[in-house]
């Protein structure tokens, strides 16, 4: 065990270490979450010693955080919901995929049946339009 880990654990070297830390982490925290808020929702100011924040502000951000997690489950069931309606679609047109190039190959087959030959040009007259 180091200077740094007293029995109860690691701790850090000071009070001022602490807040140093934590308040790194409530500005990543806030940097993170600032890009991912929607339009109309904003997390409320922290205040600066994060020790000194009162119940009410506490219950602020635990409700921004709760509506943010709500957000996400309905975008999540959308999401799901239009990923349902994508399969359908996709089964649909497996079909409509099969029978297309079916189709093709038919007519590919018909078109070789039913070309002939071009007549040999006489001499002095224009070919035929489309040669």
């Amino acid at each position: 065990m180091s200077e740094q880990e007293p029995a109860g654990g690691r701790v850090p070297r000071s009070i001022e270490d602490f807040v140093a830390q934590l308040r790194g982490f409530t500005e990543r925290a806030r940097g993170m979450a600032a890009g991912a808020v929607p339009g109309g929702f904003s997390l409320p100011r922290l205040p600066s010693p994060p020790g000194a924040m009162s119940a009410a502000q506490l219950k602020a951000i635990d409700g921004a955080v709760r509506g943010q997690r709500r957000q996400i489950q309905g975008m999540v069931a959308q999401l799901q919901a239009f990923d349902e309606q994508l399969a359908v679609f996709e089964r649909l047109l497996d079909p409509l995929v099969e029978w297309s190039a079916t189709w093709a190959r038919l007519e590919g087959a018909v078109a070789d049946l039913v070309r002939t030959p071009a007549p040999p040009a006489e001499e002095g007259t224009a070919p035929p339009p489309g040669t």
